[in-house]
């Protein structure tokens, strides 16, 4: 019985500090030319909401992208500059075919993986995808897991 109550109080202990140190996510921030449009981007085509951000100098507006997990768009970058595909956000919908209505009236450019437009590409588990990119050039993917 001893060596059961030190097992247990070990584990919890261990479980305690393990919560305490793990790190979780938390925000991404993209850096961009033009606030005021890509802002403007973010709240119309992806529809975020945004959240209050600490520093009101102008240059800074953050979104709410999940539970605990925000975008953080910031002013300053002289020029655009070229990004990987294989550096993404994604984020999930519903109904798929809908979003991509939406980006037709919006007249926002998508397609995917190798660039065909408006065309979806599945993944092995099943997952469909689309591509595009923000007026800074950040790629961004939609998909149907409804994990």
């Amino acid at each position: 019985m001893k060596y059961f109550m030190i097992f247990m109080v070990l584990l919890i202990s261990s479980v305690i500090v393990n919560a305490q140190v793990k790190p979780h996510f938390n925000h991404t921030t993209i850096y961009v030319v033009d606030l005021e449009k890509s802002a403007a981007w973010y709240d119309k085509v992806l529809l975020l909401t945004r959240i209050p951000e600490p520093f009101h100098d102008g240059r800074h507006v953050w979104y709410k992208m999940g539970e605990h997990a925000q975008l953080h768009v910031v002013s300053g970058a002289k020029e655009m500059i070229s990004h990987d595909i294989n550096i993404h956000l994604a984020f999930s919908v519903k109904d798929l075919p809908a979003f991509m209505k939406q980006l037709d009236a919006l007249d926002v450019k998508y397609g995917n993986w190798a660039g065909d437009p408006k065309k979806i590409i599945t993944r092995p588990d099943k997952i469909d995808q689309i591509y595009f990119q923000d007026p800074d050039g950040y790629w961004i993917e939609v998909n149907n897991d409804g994990f």
